[in-house]
């Protein structure tokens, strides 16, 4: 008991070290104490061991497998770990003894609206609010459900509703600052945010929104605060952050670099690592004849980079997870006492890109593409008539906050019938579907060309890329390749997307022209502008095949 005791204190004295240790100590005197079992998972959870606060919530439920608060609390670790099957059980265990309890409800409508069952999350959520009308968490997450299916305006009542009640809600406040900006209500928006920021409650809650802050300023044009704040990311209290594995001195934008070796690493997505290396030009400039340049990228990219950057040692960086983190290195450095300083590859974007004015004019591209391969795929697709567009309709990663930025393929239909064109497939991953239904229902082959893997053979879909006369789609990593290689393309984006930085153009590519719906997710509009724009760019390869 003493070390139960001493173990639940230091939990509320917030230190998870000492509480983990007292409570280990209760289960090795007592293994059938099922509140040591408890504080020993809070412990290790607060300590980022997911793994060992699994196995402690487990066994303290399979002491007492009726125990609501046990299974409350392994259901949320589960959400966390995205084992949303498990941590749906529990959760509806936990409701089954509580019925409409305003935590559980709450945490198992937000398990459902990651899986995207988002009426069934309603579902949840009325009859709790209908208990609970005071309870600001559940019509905050009301209202994160309405805006990932779309309805933003009504989102932001909800959200409203949510402030009403707690004005002090700094969460509510944030998810009303993101409504606001997709409904165009831009200046509102970031003031929202900010205030958010000022009121919020934990550290890891300003990194979230510092990060959102940063999107909406550069969506306004208004790059070098944008920057700024982007580096939350950077930050340990972000969501899952990257954890780099380097002990050099990290370069902060503003210092010289001039005769120095520099090492960037890449980092995010794949898109990412490509969109990200458009001031590189500019980092070799300045590092000078006498400087040094190291670039870690994802290893699929690697020989793009090389061709592109015959300056730079190119390497492929290398991941993991550890202790609950993710963690990056670039193992080709054999020696480290050479690098002088390192950053994260977004950092020279924060360096050299901080008004839109610093974004060069190459229609060219600022990658190489392998002209031996260019030559090969213009040869292969000379037989196809009209004008040959390749053609990218989704992501492989698609989840609740991000299926919003692709239109479902059905919308497809108007552009996929325009006369004078073959379409040609650059969309990595299962596409088998997709493509009979085109074939199938809009009467529309979409070629899918031979000897290329479209997911790993990068260098290559690049070279296919700039052999097409355009290509169309949204942005993904097979897009931004053909963009940053000076392949033709229209990209297809949202209204409020941070990464146009307030232009009609795309800064970041100069030749591709953009699209957009006048409202988030109102595709069938803009499906048709495109359509039309298709059909004059393909209008005299349409004559000569009539």
């Amino acid at each position: 008991m003493p070390h139960l005791k001493r173990a639940l204190s230091l939990i509320s004295a917030k230190d998870y070290d000492g509480a983990r240790i007292a409570a280990e100590k209760a289960v090795e005197r007592d293994p059938s104490l099922i509140h040591a079992w408890h504080l020993l998972a809070i412990a290790r959870e607060h300590l980022n061991d997911w793994p060992g606060a699994l196995e402690a919530y487990e066994r303290g439920l399979s002491l007492d497998p009726t125990n609501p608060p046990i299974a409350n609390d392994l259901g949320r670790l589960a959400s966390k770990m995205e084992m949303y099957p498990q941590a749906e059980a529990l959760f509806r265990h936990y409701l089954s003894f509580r019925p409409f309890a305003p935590e559980s409800s709450n945490n198992l409508a937000g398990v459902l609206r990651e899986q995207m069952r988002y009426d069934e999350a309603i579902e949840v959520l009325k009859p709790a609010i209908g208990a609970h009308p005071d309870k600001v968490m559940l019509w905050n997450t009301l209202g994160t459900v309405l805006e990932d299916m779309g309805d933003v305006e009504q989102a932001s009542v909800f959200y409203a509703e949510a402030l009403r009640l707690n004005p002090d809600e700094a969460k509510a406040r944030y998810n009303l600052s993101n409504t606001l900006f997709a409904l165009g209500r831009r200046e509102e928006a970031i003031a929202e945010c900010r205030q958010a920021i000022a009121g919020s409650k934990t550290p890891e809650d300003s990194t979230t929104m510092r990060f959102a802050l940063a999107a909406m300023l550069l969506a306004q044009g208004e790059l070098g605060e944008g920057w700024d704040s982007y580096t939350a990311r950077l930050e340990p209290t972000y969501c899952d952050p990257l954890h780099f594995l380097t002990t050099r001195p990290r370069w902060e934008p503003g210092m010289d670099i001039e005769g120095r070796h520099l090492l960037l690493i890449g980092e995010q997505g794949l898109g990412d690592e490509i969109l990200f290396a458009n001031p590189l030009d500019d980092v070799i400039a300045a590092l000078g004849p006498g400087g040094r340049l190291s670039l870690a990228v994802t290893d699929r990219l690697v020989p793009l980079f090389e061709r592109s950057y015959p300056r730079a040692v190119v390497g492929a960086h290398a991941s993991m997870r550890t202790g609950g983190k993710s963690v990056r290195g670039a193992p080709f450095i054999e020696d480290w006492a050479t690098v002088d300083l390192w950053a994260p590859l977004g950092e020279a974007t924060r360096q050299f890109r901080r008004q839109v004015a610093a974004y060069p004019h190459r229609p060219e591209g600022f990658m190489q593409a392998d002209p031996a391969r260019i030559a090969h795929w213009r040869k292969a697709l000379a037989d196809l008539p009209g004008k040959r567009v390749g053609l990218l309709w989704t992501s492989m990663l698609i989840n609740s906050t991000r299926y919003r930025y692709f239109a479902p393929f059905d919308a497809w239909e108007p552009i996929l019938r325009t006369p004078g064109v073959t379409f040609v497939n650059l969309q990595y991953g299962d596409c088998r579907e997709a493509i009979a239904k085109a074939k199938s229902e809009f009467g529309v082959e979409i070629v899918q060309p031979e000897g290329i893997d479209l997911k790993n053979d990068l260098d290559d879909v690049a070279a296919l890329a700039c052999a097409l006369d355009l290509t169309v789609g949204f942005s993904n990593a097979s897009f931004n390749l053909a963009a940053a290689t000076g392949a033709p393309a229209w990209l297809l984006t949202l209204p409020d997307a941070w990464a146009r930085l307030g232009e009609d153009a795309y800064p970041w590519y100069s030749q591709v022209r953009a699209f957009w719906p006048a409202v988030s997710g109102d595709w069938p509009p803009l499906m048709q502008e495109v359509a039309q724009a298709l059909a004059d760019f393909a209008a005299p390869a349409a004559r000569l095949q009539a």
